[in-house]
């Protein structure tokens, strides 16, 4: 069965069935569980590495108390279920700069490859400069094909960065052929500083902005953040200057 158990393992695993008297079954996880185990967890680390994660970010480590009543735990744990991603849907997080938005998708990214699902993470540029490569290269069709087959893609940094129409006139195109490859058989999570009625001026067609958010929202679900920014929070305030002493 070219399994990864030395002889000895194997002897000292038949000793212990014989003298407990271990069903067959039982015999058979003693000595294939901890082989299965490992090869599980390197599945795992493999889809890992395979999504892209710019940080290895847990929903055990953010900070719930600072916007408890900006984000309902309860309902991001019941995301970390992966249910969402099972079903197809799309996931929209909505709120200024800093409030955890990447934070939680990188989390739950983790928590879906951990179940089993393919994830990939990209920024908003970042996919626009992959497409645009590819565009370049003429394998657009390909590089479609290649966004399309991940049970769920996260989209951060949506709104982040202006797209510069002169350098990138078919961005919005680009954008929408990647959500409509998608759109009603895999899950795309995004993640955006900006409401929806400024996507058209961000994306800077108005019809495809439209034929766009139609895909992302039909059906999503849609969390609107409304809390303050962790990173203002964290930043240091300039100390005032030591006041001279009293002579």
């Amino acid at each position: 069965m070219k399994l990864p158990i030395s002889a000895e393992t194997l002897d000292a695993a038949l000793a212990r069935a014989e003298q407990e008297g271990l069903s067959h079954l039982n015999f058979l996880e003693l000595i294939l569980g901890e082989p299965a185990a490992r090869t599980r967890q390197r599945a795992v680390e493999r889809r890992i590495r395979d999504a892209k994660l710019p940080e290895d970010k847990t929903l055990d480590d953010f900070d719930w108390k600072f916007n408890a009543q900006a984000i309902d735990r309860a309902q991001i744990e019941q995301l970390a279920t992966g249910q969402f991603v099972r079903r197809g849907e799309n996931l929209v997080l909505v709120g200024q700069s800093g409030v955890g938005k990447s934070h939680l998708l990188e989390a739950l990214s983790r928590r879906c490859r951990e179940l089993g699902y393919r994830v990939r993470y990209t920024t908003s540029a970042g996919l626009l400069d992959d497409l645009r490569k590819s565009l370049a290269e003429q394998n657009l069709p390909r590089r479609i094909r290649f966004w399309s087959r991940f049970d769920l893609v996260i989209i951060d940094e949506f709104g982040f960065d202006r797209i510069e129409r002169s350098e990138c006139p078919q961005a919005a195109n680009l954008f929408y052929k990647v959500i409509d490859a998608r759109s009603g058989k895999r899950s795309t999570a995004l993640a955006t500083n900006i409401d929806f009625e400024a996507w058209s001026d961000y994306l800077g067609d108005p019809p495809l902005a439209m034929a766009f958010l139609d895909r992302v929202v039909d059906g999503a679900i849609i969390l609107k953040i409304r809390g303050k920014s962790y990173r203002a929070h964290r930043a240091k305030k300039p100390s005032d200057p030591p006041k001279p002493d009293a002579t």
